[in-house]
């Protein structure tokens, strides 16, 4: 069955029957501060600093995702395979995860939790963009996941960062790039010696706002199919700003607590 976990020390199941429903006191400001000053094509993240970093696992870590509200969650769509969408709600076991799941065909999914989790200095919510918020061209941002630490490699086993800078549209949409790959309704990051990699699928790509929080800008997508730092194939991730009309639809239609 799949399990969501959120990022610890000690890794927390969001199942546990004891969680109960608090209000967020605010989002995208870590008690813990991310190490940003040195990242060489990735490096082990400090404890607590990405503290809406969310694992989804069925048996082990399949995607990355981030929590935005106490009771949502949001991945990739293609994190949420038939298979395992079918046994979430086939299967209701009583330490089931999820109460709802929405996938939207440009690659990105709602998920609603069962049991709220707990806001406290670990665990805290990433904030969400303007709708068509702009990125700008080398902006510092950073992907966070448990991906594989380079092609063909092992999966991580503690959540690891790298430093990806922001590619322009109209860079990334070149035919040398990614050409017609690249649409408006994603954005490129990294492209040379850093990306994410198989396994970082579903989290975030996260950008610090001229406020000084930290934003999910975009949910990991994909990479190259030859390797994860291929040249001029920066990482790509769906935009966020391009849905939050969907989000917001999505979670006011499902305000209702799982019954």
């Amino acid at each position: 069955a799949l399990k969501i976990i959120i990022v610890s020390d000690i890794l927390t199941l969001l199942s546990l029957s004891w969680f109960c429903l608090v209000k967020a006191s605010g989002c995208g400001v870590p008690s813990y501060q991310p190490n940003t000053g040195r990242v060489v094509n990735g490096e082990e993240a400090r404890p607590y600093s990405w503290p809406w970093q969310v694992s989804l696992e069925s048996f082990f870590p399949t995607c990355g995702a981030t929590l935005i509200a106490p009771d949502w969650v949001l991945t990739a769509a293609h994190c949420i395979t038939s298979t395992l969408h079918n046994e979430i709600d086939s299967k209701r076991l009583p330490c089931s995860f999820l109460c709802f799941t929405l996938l939207h065909r440009n690659d990105i999914a709602l998920l609603k939790l069962e049991k709220s989790a707990v806001i406290n200095d670990k665990v805290q919510l990433a904030c969400l963009p303007q709708q068509d918020a702009a990125l700008s061209h080398n902006q510092p941002c950073y992907v966070t996941g448990w991906g594989r630490l380079y092609s063909g490699g092992p999966a991580a086993t503690t959540l690891q960062q790298a430093l990806l800078p922001v590619v322009d549209h109209s860079v990334c949409s070149q035919s040398d790039w990614w050409g017609s790959s690249a649409k408006t309704t994603m954005v490129c990051a990294g492209g040379e010696s850093k990306s994410a990699c198989h396994g970082d699928s579903g989290g975030p790509l996260n950008c610090k706002g001229r406020d000084g929080k930290w934003y999910v800008e975009g949910v990991t997508s994909f990479v190259d199919g030859r390797g994860c730092n291929t040249p001029k194939k920066p990482t790509m991730f769906t935009r966020v700003a391009s849905f939050i009309p969907w989000i917001s639809e999505v979670r006011e239609a499902k305000s209702a607590p799982c019954t």
